[in-house]
């Protein structure tokens, strides 16, 4: 192989003591899918602290759209650190602030006047989009679907799904949240047409405001375009056209997450585009800042400016280090260059990973869109029973071989792939080629 060169094991020597040092300083609760050891990355190479050359498939769960260290990204970094690191956006104001705004206001759809406030963290934009909506509307419900990933922060582990994995243990969660079933095409009632089941999830939103809550408590309805952990799910476009229809019906704000879809993965800069359905507000993270921590909540002028003064905003918020680097990436990320190139990568993808429905009998489905892309495991095709174990062996194997991958699905029996979309051909087919040969021989096992 051209682009993995293994001189150890996975881990090697240097990495196992490394592990071993988190594991006496960290909490045991922070996991890992992986025992690598990142000494340096370039694109989509990571070299580990032995020395080891392995191409990365997992892109820091969606932070690496543009791969590691782009060459403008770094240089920006550079030039504001010899400028200054920080002076809070709440006590003064600098122009990376500023000009990522007016970016982002540009960028993400919607032809009305829009404003942008920056936070640290994925789950704090999720949280500012939130709290925002409630205090324009006056309401206090949210709606938000099965299986979807928000965040960690109270408010957002309470939106987020898959209770056993991130909910368990903490307590009570917090109140005026109804979380409602989404589409899941390849998951679809036995018996039911496409159609019929798309229909009846429509009436499922519909019952919902009569079982669950009333529109004129309705806040919110805040959804991923393409649910991430849950299995990279595509919501249908009819479906997110009727939480549309239902926001603008109830004067509720519909939130798009785009934490993970969004960012030019799936080859449009926000995936809800492909929908043409236009949301009052977006979350913006991971890829947005190119490894940087950064965020942003970007919405309807009306709504952003409802807030009192003070009201909103953080210490490290826009942070000018991660500011910069976040101009840099989404200068590209949003250009027709890279979404063009976004599209043709998970072409190439899809012409790869679909011929091994029919070869390999626990491959139920491989599924995404643009360059998100995942392989789902089942035990029994017909009955598709979820076949975790499976998932986590070929993980193991392929990660031992050289490529680094992360596990989702709301079963954890899925495979995610979000490798730098700045992968040459060569390290794409050279990646899933290892992917394949561990699916393989665990089906021979």
């Amino acid at each position: 192989m051209k682009n993995i060169k293994l001189i150890t094991s996975v881990p090697g020597p240097k990495s196992q003591e490394m592990i071993a040092r988190r594991a006496a300083a960290t909490p045991a609760g922070l996991a890992k899918s992986t025992e690598i050891v990142v000494e340096k990355a370039s694109g989509g190479l990571v070299w580990d602290a032995d020395g080891n050359q392995l191409l990365d498939f997992a892109g820091g769960i969606g932070m690496m759209n543009l791969g590691h260290r782009p060459t403008t990204v770094v240089e920006a970094i550079h030039s504001q650190a010899d400028k200054y690191l920080h002076s809070c956006a709440l006590v003064t104001t600098f122009e990376p602030y500023v000009a990522l705004a007016e970016l982002l206001n540009k960028v993400t759809p919607g032809d009305f006047p829009k404003k942008t406030l920056l936070a640290g963290s994925g789950s704090e934009a999720v949280e500012n989009a939130v709290q925002i909506a409630r205090y324009f509307t006056k309401r206090p419900g949210v709606i938000c679907f099965e299986g979807g990933y928000h965040g960690r922060t109270h408010l957002t582990l309470s939106l987020t799904s898959k209770y056993g994995l991130f909910k368990k243990g903490f307590g009570s969660m917090s109140s005026d949240i109804y979380r409602l079933p989404v589409p899941n095409l390849y998951r679809m009632p036995a018996g039911m047409t496409e159609e019929e089941y798309l229909n009846f999830s429509i009436q499922q939103l519909e019952n919902a405001l009569i079982a669950q809550i009333d529109p004129e408590a309705l806040a919110a309805i805040i959804i991923e375009p393409v649910l991430g952990e849950a299995g990279f799910i595509s919501v249908p476009a009819v479906f997110l056209q009727k939480i549309r229809e239902i926001c603008t019906r109830t004067g509720a704000i519909m939130i798009a997450d785009e934490v993970q879809c969004g960012s030019g993965r799936t080859g449009r800069f926000c995936a809800i585009e492909h929908s043409g359905v236009v949301p009052d507000m977006v979350v913006l993270a991971k890829s947005m800042g190119a490894g940087m921590p950064i965020s942003a909540t970007i919405g309807r002028a009306d709504i952003m400016d409802s807030i009192h003064l003070g009201g909103v905003g953080g210490t490290y918020g826009g942070s000018p280090l991660a500011a910069v680097a976040a101009i840099e990436a989404v200068k590209i990320l949003s250009s027709e260059e890279f979404l063009a190139n976004a599209t043709l990568f998970g072409q190439k993808m899809a012409t790869i990973l679909e011929p091994w429905i029919q070869k390999y009998p626990h491959v139920g489905d491989v599924r995404g869109l643009g360059a998100m892309r995942l392989v789902e495991f089942v035990k029994d095709k017909e009955t598709k029973e979820p076949y975790p174990e499976l998932a986590l062996q070929i993980i193991k194997d392929a990660v031992a071989h050289g490529i680094i991958l992360i596990r989702a699905g709301l079963y954890s029996n899925c495979i995610r792939l979000l490798p730098p979309v700045v992968m040459t051909d060569e390290q794409l087919q050279e990646g899933l080629q290892v992917l394949e040969d561990a699916i393989a021989r665990a089906h021979k096992s």
